[in-house]
């Protein structure tokens, strides 16, 4: 046993399991890349008045959540805790939006950190895969990501999780609205700091898991009875390009995702058999976000879908993914002469794009066909100085059992036959 161990709240991704992550990775970026969206990744910290004045000062991310440090130089930065605000920073800082092609559409992969009581489902590094479209107001856009997303999960396997649907409103109707709910909290029996996070940011308080708060907040004013007409227009049409799409979605007049920086269109995918943190991903609008954060004005929607939550939702649903073999072929070396073919053929198997492994570290025959089986390969060479001398490897088939001689010359293009 090592001394030290993974942080708590954290995990090791190993094999076999890290190649589910690796998949998940994958199939929620494929669709992305076929929409145009390109790759972009940023630091894995910033600083903190990106995360305070993108995230929100009242949000618990901000003010419980963020691991935030200075550097030696007097730096105050912190780990990021989510991808936009970072994403959106480094677009502004390469002047992406000036190329002259809107929206700037970008797609992202790596890990976040917030310090949470861990469970399972929540930790404190997480991993994520993130789209963000910058710089175009336009319903099809938000229709285009909640399509995009529900694509990925559908081609993982994935079918009983639910898309939950909600407008936040604009600058022009939520202030009304924001009124209205704060008027509405303030007859409530509610704890100092939640009444100082309703002074700040009222909608946060409707986003309090406490059941406490839930049960007094049974009445509360909807922020659909005060959507201005544009903002109903807006939904309506995302709502529209959606329902014409196939992807089924439940309107969610009570869904306030956690970041204050999200306007009109917010959503979330939820899956129902993973327990209190049935949340698997989200998004939404985020208009003023740029402008927050030092930019011009650049209207912009995104979502950020959760790998472990994913993993956890696959598992929930008893979903096998079909993992391709990390390994096809094992080549076995009897004897100093066939240590050398042998390698020459495992590397020329890898140049044609057939995984293939050796046999390392002199083991016997016994030990080399343990190693064999374990790596999990259809095919195994084996080649002893008697094969050699005869110009042959011997070819077993691990499924069947079967075992041939091939030509040394000719077995690279036997695998790679066979394999294709």
């Amino acid at each position: 046993m090592s001394t030290f161990k993974a942080p708590k709240g954290t995990y090791d991704l190993i094999p076999p399991d890290s190649a589910k992550f690796l998949a998940v990775r994958e199939a929620i970026a494929a669709p992305l890349r076929n929409s145009g969206y390109g790759y972009i990744e940023t630091p894995g910290f910033e600083s903190v008045e990106l995360f305070a004045r993108g995230v929100g000062e009242s949000t618990d991310i901000v003010t419980k959540e963020m691991y935030a440090f200075e550097t030696k130089g007097g730096d105050k930065l912190a780990l990021r805790p989510e991808g936009t605000a970072s994403v959106l920073r480094a677009a502004l800082e390469a002047n992406l939006h000036k190329l002259g092609n809107l929206p700037v559409k970008l797609w992202y992969s790596g890990s976040y950190y917030r310090y949470e009581r861990p469970q399972k489902g929540r930790y404190r590094h997480f991993s994520q895969v993130g789209a963000e479209a910058i710089g175009a107001e336009d319903p099809a856009l938000d229709a285009e990501l909640i399509i995009l997303a529900d694509q990925a999960y559908r081609s993982l396997g994935l079918r009983n999780f639910r898309i939950l649907l909600n407008s936040l409103g604009d600058k022009e109707c939520r202030p009304v609205y924001r009124a209205a709910l704060q008027d509405f909290l303030r007859g409530l029996e509610l704890d100092e700091d939640t009444l100082r996070r309703a002074q700040i940011n009222p909608l946060r308080v409707l986003d309090d898991k406490r059941d406490d708060v839930q049960k007094q907040l049974v009445g509360a004013p909807l922020l659909r009875d005060y959507l201005c007409d544009a903002c109903k227009a807006y939904h309506e049409e995302v709502r529209e390009l959606i329902t014409a799409a196939g992807v089924s979605f439940e309107d969610d007049p009570k869904l306030v995702r956690g970041l204050d920086y999200y306007t009109r269109t917010t959503f979330e995918f939820v899956h129902d058999g993973l327990g209190s943190q049935s949340a698997v991903g989200g998004g939404g609008r985020y208009d003023g976000l740029s402008e927050m954060i030092g930019g011009p004005a650049l209207p912009s929607v995104g979502w950020a879908l959760g790998v472990d939550r994913t993993v956890l939702a696959l598992e929930a649903e008893g979903v096998e993914l079909q993992l391709p073999a990390s390994t096809s072929v094992f080549a076995v070396p009897l004897g100093e002469e066939a240590r050398r073919v042998l390698f020459g053929v495992v590397t020329e198997l890898r140049k044609v794009g057939v995984a293939a492994d050796f046999s390392y570290g002199g083991k016997g025959l016994k030990g080399a066909m343990k190693s064999a089986n374990r790596s999990g390969a259809r095919y195994t060479i084996v080649a002893g100085e008697r094969d050699l001398s005869e110009g042959v490897v011997q070819l077993k088939d691990m499924e069947s059992g079967e075992q041939e001689a091939v030509g040394v010359h000719e077995i690279v293009a036997e695998l790679e036959a066979r394999l294709r």
